[in-house]
Parts: C-alpha cells; structure tokens; sequence
C-alpha cells in the first residue's frame, strides 16, 4: 500500500511491497500493567469496564480482529497475570488467535520488553498496543501492519492535529502561568497513536539500548536513526485516559451496536 502522500515522521515507504513478508506471522503485544490513576481509585485502568466488559479485552479483540494477526501476548501486572489469564478465558475471543499472558513490570518499557522477550521466533513482524486504546479499528490495525511488510522498519498511525499547540515554558509552581516559547507550525505534527509496529528486531535492538527520553516504542527507534512512517490513524483510536473518555467510549460502542452489529 503505498501512498505518497502520506505524512511520514522521517523518510517515505518503499513503492514495491517486500513480498517476503507477505505471509510472516505478526503478534501484538498489549502491556496492561500500569494503574491509571487518572480514572481515578478502582481496578486497574486496563481492567476498567467499557460496556460490561474490561477495556483490556477490548483492546485483545481489536487487536485480534485483523486477521494477520495469530498471537497476542497480554503483559499483566506483576502480581496479576493469573487474574488476567482467567479474564481472557472468560470471554470470548477468536479461535484463530492465540493468547498468552506475562506478567509485566514497573515501567511500560519493562513490561513491552518482557512481551518481546516471549515472542516465539518466527514472528517477525510485532505490533505494540495501549490496552486504554479499546476501539482501535481494524482497518487501523491492517495498515500499520501493510506499511511494516512494504518495509518500514517502524510505523505509527496519527492524526493531523485540530488544535493550535503552543510550546512554553514551564511554571517553577502548579497553576501558575506559563510564557509562550513558539506556536509550531500545526501541519508539520500528528497526535501518535497505537497500535505501533515494527520488524521485531529493530524493536529490540531499541529495547536494549535506549533507555533515556523514552515517551513510546517509536521515539526509541528514532534514537537508533531510523525511518518511523506514519499512517493515516482514526479518531475512535483515542486513549481512555479519564472518566470524560469513558463516557465517549461508551457512546462509540452504542453507535457501533447501533450500526455495525457490534
């Protein structure tokens, strides 16, 4: 699938697909390890309900809805992997896809390397997914996968920006103002979201040697040097972050009921 106009981070993607990896196996790996304290006191944010169901399971199903996909691998919280495994097998998932549960570890950069270190080796291509990312299309999940098979050794899918951003100094104090540095030119930034892939072993090679101004699995592939692209990403990729996002992700799932048969 190639496009040139496609906004890209650093280069474009090749015009002829790498027919090699036509039919290479690809994993996703979902870390749900973390909190979320943002939702505020409760279960882990990864196993908050979204429609009766934990947003987790959401998140595995979309991944698994893209049938490239044969192996999910759910990194847990340290102390939680037998409680997320037994969620797993409480819901129905697809049978074509294999799941396998890890326990995590303090940081999302911890928990993504103990997925990787679990993937078997013939999965060659690996997606990384934000299990507060629960309403990822699979059209989503099929491009980012179609551009790391043209031979994009890192993909992300974005969106343009709506808002005008201002770059400023931060306050010494909370709620005190914050001078105005620059305006960044808005048509040059994208807001970056997941399912993020990438040829397996550049990831980790990432993984093991950048550890320093790490905000996703991408940005550490930049600080090996190499070429990130972007795909077109989709306004119901958003991240449930707070209970306003709940409140939309729950509207979403009732127009897709409504329309889709969801």
């Amino acid at each position: 699938m190639s496009d040139d106009s496609r906004p890209s981070l650093t280069g474009t993607l090749p015009e002829t697909p790498d027919s090699a990896r036509a039919g290479t196996p690809i994993a996703a790996v979902i870390p749900a390890a973390g909190r979320g304290v943002r939702l505020g006191p409760g279960a882990p944010k990864a196993l908050r309900a979204l429609n009766g169901t934990p947003m987790l399971i959401h998140a595995v199903r979309a991944m698994a809805a893209s049938r490239a996909v044969s192996l999910v691998i759910v990194v847990a919280p340290p102390d939680g992997a037998a409680e997320v495994k037994s969620l797993l097998d409480a819901h129905a998932l697809p049978e074509r896809t294999d799941f396998l549960v890890v326990p995590g570890g303090e940081t999302r950069q911890e928990s993504v390397k103990l997925g990787l270190d679990a993937l078997p080796p013939e999965y060659e291509i690996v997606l990384v997914h934000d299990a507060a990312r629960p309403l990822v299309p699979v059209e989503t999940v099929d491009a980012v996968i179609e551009a790391v098979r043209e031979g994009a050794p890192a993909v992300v899918p974005a969106l343009p920006l709506a808002d005008t951003v201002k770059e400023v100094e931060p306050a010494a104090e909370a709620d005190h103002p914050e001078p105005v540095v620059a305006t960044p030119d808005r048509a040059r930034l994208r807001a970056v979201q997941t399912p993020q892939g990438f040829d397996r072993g550049t990831l980790i090679r990432a993984h093991e040697t950048v550890t320093d101004n790490v905000t996703d699995d991408a940005s550490m592939v930049e600080q090996l040097g190499l070429r990130v692209v972007v795909v077109p990403g989709h306004a119901e990729a958003f991240k449930v972050t707070r209970p306003l996002d709940l409140v939309l992700a729950e509207a979403v799932l009732a127009r897709r009921r409504l329309t889709d048969g969801f």
